[in-house]
């Protein structure tokens, strides 16, 4: 069943990546007025979501929020298609960097970097960095049940080079990169949700008490890399310019939960600025404390 399902499923994916930009943001428009009027996917996570973050907005304010996270999603998921053909020249265009710097000076003092990433803007084009620097670079994920769509995801993200490491690999991995010297740049999603009464830490995220994943915290302390938030901010429709704002220099062990609390501040203090590119449909303060 899961061979058929990518068989049937492929070439539709295949032909929709070749489109032109402009006939998938026409797609992904009329996708927005069936998702968002017609089925309402996850309106009632999203909208809960929404008044949990800014219970100071009026439900008219958060609305228009949730409206124009539906059409951000919506090109998300056109985009994220797209990457299965998308020239490098073209993702050049269409992803900038404003301080690359940062991340050679790290290189040049032998320095590996862990790149902490939220699910912001457009995190599925932060490979074409791949490019850009002398790193071995790889980028964490978690595993599909389906094998052969989990290969198509490891292939595509890998297309500019870097490799893809599951959630259960990447520990030994980095251990060993660091054990032979060999400097590296780790893509993390770093605001994900522990699993229940799996966390160490809580605190509050867009003022809610909610456990905190410090897995990224606790590998850059053990193995004295420097951490790095990659922000992500949406410039225009199919356009992102990425920033590399310094957490930790990894010189030596931070306090407890240090990374991870000025982390949350860097991605609160972005969606407070732009609230319509974070992934409100995710489940992010199902744990929250009542």
């Amino acid at each position: 069943m899961q061979r058929f399902l990518y068989i049937l499923l492929y070439p539709i994916l295949w032909c929709i990546s070749v489109l032109p930009f402009w006939l998938l943001y026409a797609k992904s428009t009329a996708l927005y007025i069936i998702t968002y009027y017609l089925i309402g996917y996850r309106k009632k996570t999203v909208k809960n979501n929404l008044k949990l973050a800014f219970p100071e907005k009026s439900v008219q304010e958060r609305n228009a929020i949730a409206k124009a996270f539906y059409k951000h999603l919506c090109d998300l998921i056109f985009e994220t298609i797209k990457s299965l053909t998308i020239s490098e020249k073209t993702i050049e265009r269409r992803v900038s960097f404003t301080n690359l710097a940062l991340l050679h000076s790290y290189y040049k003092e032998n320095k590996s970097v862990l790149l902490m990433c939220g699910h912001y803007g457009n995190w599925e084009w932060n490979g074409i960095l791949n490019r850009k620097v002398d790193f071995n670079c790889f980028a964490v994920y978690k595993k599909l049940d389906n094998p052969y769509f989990d290969t198509l995801v490891r292939k595509t993200r890998e297309r500019f080079g870097g490799t893809i490491v599951t959630n259960k690999r990447i520990v030994p991995l980095l251990f060993r990169e660091a054990k032979e010297g060999r400097p590296s740049v780790t893509l993390i999603l770093s605001d994900q949700t522990p699993k229940r009464n799996a966390y160490k830490y809580r605190d509050t995220f867009m003022g809610i008490d909610v456990p905190m994943f410090t897995g990224t915290e606790e590998l850059a302390n053990r193995l004295g890399f420097a951490t790095v938030y990659l922000k992500v901010e949406k410039v225009k429709r199919g356009y992102y310019d990425i920033t590399f704002i310094p957490l930790s220099e990894g010189k030596k062990p931070t306090e407890n939960f240090e990374i991870t609390r000025i982390f949350f501040d860097e991605i609160e203090k972005q969606i407070r600025e732009e609230p319509a590119y974070y992934l409100w449909s995710h489940k992010r303060w199902k744990h929250r404390k009542v």
